[in-house]
């Protein structure tokens, strides 16, 4: 049975509305969407890591009961889980404080098994880490070797806008192992310093991978490939946060390759009206995710799209 295989931070969020705090729940980039598709009962590998303390047996416990393996933790004893403060504005998008104490040897833990079109998504500044670098490459080389789909979420914050120059070396080189890349207009703001999708794509994706997801919020959401370019309507909501509206827009789109049943090799000769639905099934995940303080779909919309699909 195919799978989907992530590594990334796992993280506690403390959200703040008005100066108050609203909710505390387990975050992170992949893992976000990593709840959603385990609601959905899609077969996951999550390589990340935790403290051995009562954040992180928090966060342990919540995988569990959402059917995220923990086989592949690092649960290090010296250091603590990491810490997210995330403030709502008045559009209930976030602004973030870090809080962080990691050892000094990180993702010691034996590399999980990946077959030919299970599906490696990975991202965010923890893919571009210099502490983490060369684990990444190793999961990276072994993804490509074992003939993995490799989708690559870019999530470039503003908070390390100053080592962008730094860092584009590495994000070039995870360009040119993803199949896919899913960005943002602001990640790509803060790269590049333009929002256009077109140019985009044109002038720094696809000399590097063929195909090409821009979200921009509650806009519309592109898709390029050397063949065609589709857009796509979003539908409005109004929103009681958007911190995990990207994660669960990779996550749809990633459960939506299992749907239509999407080899790597199917990649390039996919049909338009094919792209369409699949991108619609990260739609579908990220606006629901937006209409709670959660940062995943809810256990009842899991239920029902999952036997609707």
């Amino acid at each position: 049975m195919r799978k989907i295989i992530g590594v990334g931070e796992t993280i506690l969020d403390i959200l703040f509305k008005n100066a108050q705090p609203q909710v505390a729940l387990p975050g992170g980039s992949v893992f976000n969407g990593f709840v959603s598709l385990g609601r959905l009962g899609v077969p996951l590998v999550f390589i990340s890591e935790l403290g051995k303390d009562r954040t992180g047996e928090m966060i342990r416990s919540f995988m569990e009961e959402n059917h995220i393996p923990t086989q592949h933790l690092d649960c290090f004893p010296n250091g603590k889980t990491p810490i997210s403060l995330a403030f709502l504005n008045e559009e209930n998008n976030a602004e973030y404080i870090f809080y962080k104490d990691y050892p000094n040897q990180r993702l010691e833990m034996p590399l999980p098994r990946i077959e030919a079109n299970d599906i490696f998504i990975f991202g965010s500044y923890y893919a571009l880490n210099p502490t983490l670098r060369e684990r990444i490459l190793e999961l990276l080389e072994y993804a490509r070797k074992q003939k993995a789909i490799i989708y690559y979420d870019l999530n470039f914050r503003h908070a390390h806008v100053h080592e962008v120059v730094r860092l584009r070396p590495a994000i070039i080189e995870n360009l040119e192992y993803a199949d896919m890349v899913r960005g943002s207009d602001e990640d790509f703001f803060n790269v590049f310093g333009i929002r256009d999708m077109e140019r985009i794509y044109r002038e720094h994706i696809r000399f590097y991978c063929p195909r090409f997801v821009g979200t921009q919020g509650a806009g519309e959401v592109t898709f390029f490939t050397p063949a065609f370019s589709s857009r796509l309507e979003v539908p409005p909501i109004v929103p009681v946060s958007t911190i995990g509206a990207g994660d669960n827009f990779n996550a749809g789109l990633l459960y939506g390759l299992l749907k239509y049943n999407v080899a790597r090799t199917d990649l390039h000769t996919l049909a338009k009206d094919t792209w369409e639905k699949i991108l619609r099934c990260g739609i579908d995940l990220a606006t629901e995710s937006c209409l709670s303080h959660d940062n995943y779909v809810s256990k009842t919309f899991a239920a029902v799209y999952g036997k609707h699909s």
